[in-house]
């Protein structure tokens, strides 16, 4: 697996339980949403009890790498907006909607989540743009192309959808729900 990027370090090595969940708690109070947490943590409990307090608290638990005696976690900070799964693109498809037109083979699937949120896990052929860098970016898409936006919940990726079409691209189409209840092929970067 590629180096995966993140937006914020907590060094939480050396800490035993509770410790690795209590700083990791404090830290993600002074991130922004969508920002990537990494929590550098030696307590093997970590394996279990930083994706159990993530998902307890809303936040979006990626995954973890070990590298020596040193797990690396992956968090990211959800915001509201996410967490109240609200939709407004029109043109939308669900998951096996996506599946049969990917067999089909004519499907532009471009992934709007986080880099690191792409490495842990994405469909494969998926163009990683995350929507901050969409604006910048979009020019590498093809304006014909049927385009299908995914991210993990269908909520960035409905405002990419909008951005998309807003820049001229035709045929545009949000994926609900998206990569948390995918159920296809991924591949790991």
């Amino acid at each position: 697996m590629a180096e995966i990027k993140s937006d914020h370090i907590l060094d939480a090595k050396g800490m035993a339980c509770p410790m690795p969940i209590v700083k990791t708690k404090k830290e993600m109070k002074n991130i922004g949403s969508g920002k990537v947490l990494l929590v550098e943590a030696t307590d093997p409990g970590t394996k279990a009890d930083m994706k159990a307090w993530a998902e307890s608290t809303g936040h979006q638990y990626l995954g973890f790498k070990e590298d020596g005696d040193t797990l690396k976690h992956y968090i990211r900070k959800v915001s509201d907006e996410e967490a109240k799964g609200e939709t407004s693109f029109e043109h939308i498809v669900n998951n096996e909607q996506l599946k049969e037109k990917m067999a089909i083979g004519n499907a532009t699937i471009v992934d709007v989540r986080e880099s690191a949120e792409y490495a842990f896990g994405h469909i494969p052929g998926a163009k990683s743009i995350p929507l901050g860098e969409l604006d910048h970016r979009a020019d590498v898409l093809s304006e014909d192309d049927e385009i299908f936006v995914v991210c993990r919940t269908g909520n960035r990726s409905d405002l990419a959808s909008q951005k998309l079409s807003e820049k001229g691209y035709k045929n545009v189409t949000n994926v609900v729900p998206g990569m948390s209840e995918w159920d296809g092929d991924v591949e790991k970067a």
